[in-house]
C-alpha cells in the first residue's frame, strides 16, 4: 500500500547492530525502509527522548510533514512496544487533516469516509451527539 510517505527508523544502535537484528530477527525479515544509526544519541537528544542518567533513548515516534512540521509525536517508555495499527491511523488522520483543515478526526476515526467533526464553540460538550446523529 502506497501512502505517499517515507518511513525511516532510527535507534542509538550502530549500523552493524541493525544489520545483525535484520539478519536474525524474523520480525524484521521484510523490512524495506532505511534504519538509521544514532550511536552518539544526538538525534535522540534533539527530539528530547534521551535519558542522560540511563544513557538510553525512550521510544519516540514522530510524524513529520514534507515541510518539516511536526504533525504528531508519541513517546513510550523503554520496554513499551508500539502498535502499527494506531500509527497508521494517526498517519492517515494527519494526511486527511492536511487536506480538510476545518475538520477534526475523533479517536475512533480510521479512514477517509469515517465520521469527522467540525470544531466549533457549539460542539463543546456535545461530541458524543455529533458523532451519533
Amino acid at each position: 500500500m502506497k501512502l505517499g510517505a517515507e518511513v525511516v527508523t532510527v535507534s542509538c544502535d550502530t549500523q552493524f547492530t541493525h544489520l545483525a537484528w535484520q539478519r536474525e530477527e524474523k520480525q524484521l525479515a521484510d523490512v524495506k525502509y532505511p534504519m538509521g544509526a544514532d550511536p552518539t544519541g544526538s538525534l535522540a537528544r534533539m527530539f528530547g527522548v534521551y535519558l542522560e542518567d540511563a544513557g538510553l533513548p525512550l521510544r519516540g515516534t514522530f510524524i513529520i510533514s514534507p515541510a518539516g512540521q511536526l504533525m504528531n509525536g508519541a513517546v513510550n517508555f523503554l520496554n513499551m512496544g508500539r502498535n502499527i495499527d494506531e500509527l497508521m491511523r494517526l498517519f492517515k488522520a494527519n494526511m486527511y487533516l492536511a487536506k480538510k483543515t476545518d475538520e477534526g478526526c475523533p479517536s475512533k476515526w480510521k479512514d477517509e469516509g469515517d465520521a469527522t467533526l467540525k470544531p466549533s464553540a457549539k460542539m463543546v460538550g456535545r461530541v458524543h451527539e455529533a458523532l451519533n446523529d
